[in-house]
């Protein structure tokens, strides 16, 4: 069993052993392991407390029979040191103007009678509370709003470090993840809404399975149930949908547990024992969240509720336009709805415009013209253009320097580089069809055993 306990406003956790630990279990570990860590001596009497005015005095009463659970927070109260001696009273003296006291200038009584007064608790919880809020100087731990995919490393949202008390091992570590990605996504757990630090009854079970089911709002009369397996390092997780009691849909992922909990799991913290927090999140909701959602209103006959699909024209229209021409043509094949949204001719218009730089004949430019005929075509012309400047038998390549494209080989075969294979000026080389070109009908006469010249012909 693992408690939260609270001494002087820092909040700590123990972790008691056995079945049915008692108040005086938990006071051994406290005195024991937490006092001198909050410079407190360990011989100091203390008295524990569940709201801060009632105290657990009988040390034999089990922790079950005072109702506290896993995760409780559990108030160590100290003994109040005794006040100074007053000084004697002096003259009175003029003081010095100065700006009007501070809140923490204010002491503990006077705060805690001015929250007596507005919410009528005189609770231990609300003067520490009071004081938390009225102290001027910045705060060790400052929490903001914060999702699993905006986690720095050493970093943790506050929702994941308040469900971490019910952490015992690296694979429930990466399950009550999973359980917030999943709240982080919409879904709801089925039988209700909990508390933030609550997890749903029966999500562990001792032969390592764990068993989530979960609700959501945009998939009404489905049930998508999380069933996870412990196989040596992976965490094997099954997602499966149910529509109208069918089972629709069945998803798998394979999570190894060591790549995303620290391998000097200590269980201190979910700062401490959680890495890369931002990839699992990635790889869960593109994995099994987002598709089971679409899988889900697809089979209810439902019109999509995220992503490109969801968009309205205007602004997929706004998307279409940053893509080059090869991702448009990929991305019309996908749906019938992305292959009538990249058919727009004034989308095509606009590519054209930014490809080629160059405006059509008017003859060509009416509001009926087929932009993306156009498009093609001028695409097969340029294509054809660049086909035709460069020699087929011509190779190029690029040598270090400002030498451009230098070619890599000669020419025709009988050329004079075959005569002289090491030529004069290797950065420079001269084609081998240099300085005529080649022959379309060369003159064929007999060498006599000689090697042959091309140029012998026009001797």
């Amino acid at each position: 069993m693992k408690i939260r306990v609270r001494i002087n406003k820092q909040t700590s956790c123990v972790e008691l052993q056995g079945a049915e630990p008692s108040v005086k279990d938990l006071s051994d570990v406290i005195r024991e392991t937490l006092l001198e860590k909050h410079g407190v001596s360990s011989q100091t009497d203390f008295n524990l407390s569940l709201n801060g005015s009632d105290f657990l005095t009988d040390g034999s009463q089990t922790l079950a029979s005072c109702d506290i659970v896993s995760g409780d927070l559990v108030n160590v109260v100290l003994p109040q040191p005794a006040a100074p001696p007053s000084p004697p009273p002096s003259a009175p003296r003029l003081a010095p103007p100065s700006a009007p006291p501070s809140i923490s200038s204010i002491s503990a009584q006077q705060r805690l009678q001015q929250v007596q007064q507005s919410s009528g608790s005189s609770s231990v919880d609300a003067l520490m509370d009071c004081e938390d809020s009225s102290d001027m100087r910045p705060s060790a731990s400052v929490w903001e709003p914060m999702l699993c995919s905006e986690a720095e490393p050493g970093r943790a949202p506050l929702s994941l470090e308040l469900l971490y008390h019910a952490v015992c091992s690296p694979d429930d570590a990466v399950m009550v993840a999973v359980h917030l990605l999943m709240l982080e996504t919409g879904f709801v757990p089925q039988g209700g809404e909990l508390r933030p630090d609550e997890m749903p009854a029966g999500w562990k079970s001792e032969g390592g399975v764990y068993k989530l089911q979960y609700l959501h709002p945009l998939c009404e009369g489905s049930v998508v149930t999380a069933v996870a397996v412990v196989m040596g390092p992976l965490l094997v997780i099954n997602m499966m949908l149910k529509v109208a009691e069918k089972v629709d849909t069945v998803r798998k992922l394979c999570v190894k547990t060591c790549s995303y909990v620290s391998e000097e799991w200590s269980g201190e913290c979910a700062a401490a024992a959680f890495r890369d927090l931002r990839r699992l999140s990635r790889v869960f909701k593109d994995q099994l969240a987002y598709p089971l959602i679409a899988a889900a209103r697809d089979a209810m006959a439902l019109p999509v509720a995220f992503g490109l699909p969801a968009l309205p024209p205007e602004l997929l229209f706004r998307v279409l336009r940053l893509l080059d021409v090869r991702s448009v043509v990929r991305l019309s094949s996908a749906s019938r709805h992305f292959h009538a949204a990249t058919a727009d001719s004034m989308l095509w218009k606009h590519l054209y415009y930014r490809d080629f730089g160059a405006r059509v004949s008017s003859s060509s430019s009416s509001r009926d013209s087929d932009w993306k005929a156009i498009y093609m075509n001028s695409y097969r012309m340029r294509c054809e253009l660049r086909r035709r400047t460069v020699p087929p038998f011509f190779n190029y390549a690029v040598l270090p320097g400002d030498f451009g494209f230098i070619p890599a080989l000669p020419g025709i075969i009988g050329g004079e580089y075959d005569q002289r294979p090491l030529p004069l000026h290797p950065l420079m080389p001269r084609p081998r069809y240099d300085p005529i070109g080649p022959l379309t009908n060369p003159v064929r006469r007999p060498t006599g055993g000689r090697p042959f010249n091309v140029r012998r012909g026009f001797i």
